[in-house]
């Protein structure tokens, strides 16, 4: 795996550890992992925020129990 499809994954990891208490603080923490991961991996950090945030939204959402 490249450099930066490892850097990819654990950067997800960790985001999705982080899920926050509220819709808001969800979409926000995911939004902040993405677009660091965007800038780190070369990629645009406006969609890597909205990657991000809907895909920590859509994860706590499904498993509210991994989130708390």
């Amino acid at each position: 795996m490249p450099i930066k499809g490892f850097i990819l994954a654990l950067t997800a990891c960790a985001g999705l550890a982080a899920c926050g208490d509220t819709l808001g603080e969800q979409a926000v923490g995911g939004a902040a992992i993405g677009a660091g991961t965007a800038v780190v991996t070369g990629h645009s950090a406006l969609q890597g925020a909205a990657v991000g945030a809907a895909g920590n939204v859509a994860y706590c959402q499904l498993y509210p129990s991994k989130c708390n």
